[in-house]
């Protein structure tokens, strides 16, 4: 049994293109979404995937449509081989119930994992050159070494306040105490905050 997945990404978008296009290829059942690919959570897809029994072929208009990513397709078409269910795109001219399409499926498998590794050479090869150059990854410290000397200071006037300091370095409280006061304890940091609100 052929089995239709349509999907758009908004509810504005019109399914007839697609639809049209899987009754013509044979599809006796059709579901479908109108939400974005990039979420994980696609109720009409869930259910085309669970209707599919042994022998079925889920068959879309276009490869986007039924993944968001090459390696989110690869893992959904993956999911169907040990249930013995096929998939076809229309338009790609894929079928993986055919040695051919298996073939180039697996093709499609083996470039994104020759993505992804390049990808992760590239970063790899990129943290290398930084720390040659002396740099650290992670995040930015937001204060200069001078600033966080002058906020100790400051703070270690009992007179001044959180909010002065805070505002004589145009900073936020959490960067306050993340960079100048950081083994401030919570009921010395409440006790302060109710004082000066008094």
């Amino acid at each position: 049994m052929l089995i239709g997945y349509e999907r758009v990404s908004t509810g504005d978008q019109n399914l007839a293109l697609q639809h049209d296009a899987l009754q013509a290829a044979g599809c006796e059942k059709i579901f479908s979404d109108k939400l974005s690919g990039a979420k994980a959570d696609r109720p009409g897809l869930k259910e085309a995937f669970e209707f599919a029994r042994k022998g079925d072929t889920i068959v879309v208009w276009r490869l986007d449509r039924l993944g968001r990513s090459l390696k989110d397709l690869m893992t959904l078409v993956e999911s169907l081989e040990p249930r013995a269910i096929g998939f076809r795109s229309l338009q790609e001219n894929i079928d993986t119930t055919s040695s051919g399409g298996k073939l180039i499926f697996h093709m499609f498998g083996a470039l994104a994992e020759f993505e992804r590794n390049l990808m992760r050479e590239r970063t790899q090869a990129g943290l290398q050159a930084a720390r040659a150059r002396g740099r650290k990854g992670g995040r930015q410290q937001k204060l200069t070494p001078q600033q966080i000397a002058m906020g100790r200071s400051l703070a270690a006037d009992p007179k001044r306040s959180v909010s002065s300091i805070c505002e004589h370095l145009d900073i936020s409280r959490p960067t306050y105490y993340r960079y100048i006061n950081p083994n401030a304890d919570g009921a010395s940091l409440l006790k302060q905050e109710v004082e000066e609100q008094m």
